[in-house]
């Protein structure tokens, strides 16, 4: 293993040129292909640093803003560079293998800027037929694993989830006036069609799974993840506008959801008139006489008077995650079983390493993404073990996760020098979908109009809780593992 210097012998001005251009590439292609923000700039410090490029950085929202000086003269130079771009995770590893070879001098400063121009100039690894297909793959798969759905549930929300890529991919690329109302046209569309299916004689379709699963392909979860971890690394202004635009982001989508259901009703009489009168519950049940407290505080009091006692429906008793399940229907239209996990969670945890743009063109890409569906197996296994122990915790379950996941990519790091942040991507997302349904879902049935716009602040704040807890996961693991070992010169490239 080659030893980072602390320090350049003397050079001359455009070996420093060139070291300078890297540096700006370099934040060019982070923040491009989905660095996390909040390391970018602590990886140009480092890469500053141990190149002697003189420069100080300042990350805000999408900008880099760098200042470099220049010690002959005492100038400075301001340099604005702005990306915004979506998680590459190919192109991300390539990136950090560059960052790596030159700051151990494997590589120039000038050769390794020629190969990150050559990274952002090559076109997206999938095509768009692709890309949609996997979005169709991951919906179909977590309307199973997470949100209660049957074998007929996930057909309609895996096309309802290729429909929204394709419009995210094409459409609001194309428009920048659609891309305002993208997100909001979208789930409506996904909950008038959602709500139109669960409408259909004999309870074929599920409402919740349907709409939960059709949306989740644009759910804010990353961006909530990252800005607990900005606010965790003491990045206060970062971590705090990307929070709001995701609360607000979150309100959206609850909006748009709470439109196309309504909208649905209006349309259809029958099924407003069963939607406003279908019994959850049973009427309550009166008696009159004398009541003796069991609770320890009262214990052996009697009281006498008139007790009201709700019974449940035939209706209520088979919920199974805002589902109704007789269990009289045949097995398409049950919940899957625990053991379809056993292959779900591998193709799932496959299917979005790809729809994250991981490539398998070579054998290092293809051990690379074994890698990640390993790590995000055993994450969600150590999810699914906590949970089953503290089921009305998404917070500590998240938790348990991240950090089994986090000493995975740290170790693999530290001792097999690969690059963490892209091996742990896939089953940190994977975190935060099962942990958003663990607290209930996406959709809730609602009655009141305003009980339904508080939906999506609801939605936001379980979002929060699960992105605490997997930042604290995350945080802890990585505290752990780093412990141990020789100190490292250059950041290190993880969450």
């Amino acid at each position: 293993m080659s030893h980072i210097p602390h320090c350049w012998p003397e050079t001359s001005l455009l070996e420093i040129d060139n070291r300078r251009k890297f540096i700006l590439k370099l934040a060019k292609a982070l923040m491009t292909f989905g660095a996390p923000s909040h390391r970018i700039e602590s990886q140009l410090v480092a890469a500053s640093k141990i190149l002697d490029a003189q420069a100080e950085f300042v990350h805000l929202p999408n900008i880099l803003i760098v200042t470099v000086r220049n010690g002959g003269t005492a100038s400075t130079r301001t340099y604005f560079v702005r990306a915004r771009g979506r998680i590459a995770l190919s192109r991300l590893n390539a990136v950090h293998h560059v960052y790596r070879k030159v700051l151990h001098d494997v590589l120039s400063a000038e050769a390794g800027t020629n190969q990150l121009r050559h990274i952002l100039k090559q076109p997206p690894v999938y095509s768009l037929t692709q890309r949609c297909g996997f979005a169709f793959t991951c919906a179909s798969i977590l309307c199973v694993l997470s949100f209660g759905g049957s074998f007929l549930d996930m057909w309609i929300s895996g096309c309802c989830a290729a429909v929204l890529q394709y419009l995210g991919l094409n459409a609001a690329n194309k428009s920048s006036m659609y891309a305002n109302v993208y997100e909001i046209s979208v789930t409506i569309i996904v909950a008038f069609v959602a709500r139109g299916l669960s409408n259909i004689r004999g309870q074929l379709f599920c409402y919740s799974a349907i709409s939960s699963a059709g949306v989740v392909v644009i759910l804010p979860g990353f961006t909530v993840l990252i800005s607990a971890l900005e606010l965790m690394s003491k990045n206060v202004f970062c971590g705090s506008v990307r929070i709001v635009y995701a609360i607000i982001y979150t309100l959206f989508l609850g909006f748009g959801l709470t439109i196309g259901s309504d909208l649905y009703l209006v349309v259809d009489r029958h099924a407003r008139l069963a939607y406003h009168s279908g019994p959850a519950t049973m009427p309550p049940i009166f008696t009159h006489g004398m009541f003796e407290m069991t609770n320890s505080s009262n214990a052996g009091m009697f009281v006498s008077g008139v007790l009201g006692l709700t019974g449940r429906s035939f209706e209520s008793e088979h919920i199974v995650k805002g589902c109704f399940r007789d269990p009289r229907w045949g097995w398409v239209r049950q919940p899957s079983p625990w053991w379809t996990m056993l292959f779900l969670v591998p193709l799932y945890s496959t299917c979005s390493s790809l729809s994250n743009l991981q490539s398998v063109a070579t054998w290092n890409s293809r051990k690379q993404l074994a890698i990640m569906v390993t790590f995000s197996c055993c994450s969600y296994t150590a999810n699914r073990a906590v949970s089953s122990m503290l089921p009305t915790r998404p917070d500590i379950v998240s938790a348990s996760g991240a950090f089994i996941i986090g000493c995975l990519g740290n170790a693999y790091s530290r001792l097999m020098r690969g690059t963490a942040f892209t091996a742990m991507v896939t089953g940190v997302l994977f975190l935060v979908p099962s942990g958003i349904a663990q607290g209930g879902g996406l959709t809730q049935t609602y009655k009141n109009s305003a009980d339904q716009y508080s939906s999506g602040f609801s939605l936001a704040l379980r979002m929060i809780s699960v992105a605490c807890g997997v930042t604290i996961g995350l945080f802890g693991s990585q505290v752990i593992v780093y412990l141990f070992g020789t100190r490292k010169n250059a950041a290190h490239f993880a969450f």
